[in-house]
């Protein structure tokens, strides 16, 4: 057998020589329709397997102008914020006989990149996108909202054009306040994420400083730079202000950061300061660990953006929807009352 044989797929005609039947037969018996003998099937089955043949779902699409493949652009496979809501999609599509083709990145996925895995998956003909990026703007998706219908899932995206579905990062932020206000903290530091660098990042920690201003709290902002080190390198400015007694950060893993740094500099979580994060998922979640948190509803986030995705498919007048959905107070032990001030000393 020569390479070129070796490496070229099956096709039906290679079943059909080797079950001694036509082409038609095969046809029908891989696709459990007409009239055929069940020797025949049986036979025709078992070379197929042989052989290892796949069915051309593509190319059966195309001739039934229908792929029943949806794309998912996915901003991290490592985080685990991407990793779930991914899972929640597929399940979803799944769920309604949909494929899902997916385009990822690892940490440092550049927006040339998030571009061009938008062209790729429509150049695979999917009936529909799921965009899930906190990074990749409106003016970049909008263009395709015309050819196929899309969706934004896991962050707030208001543009007139898009449809998106997602966890209300003002009220989340809003709950996390309350939650510090109500234990009787007044001084409290924000690590606010430049908009730059994460749309949605900067939602949410716009809103905390917002909410807390509104509360008439003394409000610290230290703007992170970009980089995995920039809310650990913030913490030894913030220690520098006694009156601070918590800090507030973006997100769980950069929370984890911050304790782990605090810790170093023998400040003790939670009797020195309280720490929240955001996201509430996987395994930071657990109770040994006790973080203080906001829990995303990302399985409902991913159902309700693929029944989205798929009402799109049947009314493309449909009009624009944003679907914000609330998320949950987790209320750890990284967030007791603040400590006593310190009394001055006697004279």
């Amino acid at each position: 057998m020569t390479e070129d044989k070796a490496n070229k797929a099956p096709t039906i005609i290679d079943i059909a020589r080797e079950a001694g039947v036509s082409k038609s037969a095969v046809s029908r018996a891989l696709l459990g329709q007409g009239r055929i003998s069940e020797e025949a099937r049986s036979r025709i089955l078992d070379v197929a397997q042989r052989l290892g043949y796949v069915k051309n779902a593509m190319a059966q699409g195309l001739v039934a102008q229908r792929t029943h493949t949806l794309g998912v652009l996915v901003r991290d496979a490592v985080r685990p914020f991407y990793g779930h809501l991914h899972a929640a999609l597929q399940g979803r599509a799944i769920e309604g006989g949909y494929r899902v083709v997916t385009a990822t990145g690892v940490r440092d996925f550049a927006l040339a990149e998030e571009r061009r895995a938008l062209q790729t998956l429509l150049s695979l003909r999917v009936e529909g996108l799921v965009v899930c990026s906190g990074l990749l703007p409106a003016r970049d998706i909008a263009p395709f909202v015309e050819r196929v219908p899309t969706v934004v899932a896991g962050r707030p995206e208001p543009h007139p054009a898009i449809n998106s579905v997602y966890c209300d990062e003002e009220d989340g932020a809003q709950q996390l306040v309350d939650h510090l206000v109500s234990l009787g903290h007044r001084r409290v530091a924000v690590l606010l994420v430049p908009e730059a660098l994460s749309i949605t990042q900067y939602a949410r920690t716009a809103a905390m400083v917002s909410g807390l201003r509104e509360r008439g709290v003394d409000t610290v902002v230290t703007e992170l730079t970009d980089g995995p080190e920039a809310p650990v390198e913030a913490v030894p400015a913030l220690l520098e202000d006694r009156e601070i007694t918590a800090i507030m950060c973006p997100q769980d893993d950069v929370m984890v950061s911050v304790l782990e740094r605090l810790r170093r500099a023998g400040v003790r979580v939670p009797d020195d300061m309280s720490v929240t994060g955001f996201d509430g998922i996987g395994p930071l979640t657990t109770p040994l660990l006790g973080l203080t948190t906001l829990r995303q509803p990302l399985d409902e986030v991913g159902r309700r953006a693929i029944d989205l995705l798929l009402e799109l498919r049947e009314d493309r007048s449909m009009p624009t929807r944003h679907i914000a959905l609330r998320g949950a107070l987790v209320a750890g032990t990284t967030t007791p009352p603040p400590p006593p001030p310190p009394h001055p000393a006697r004279r």
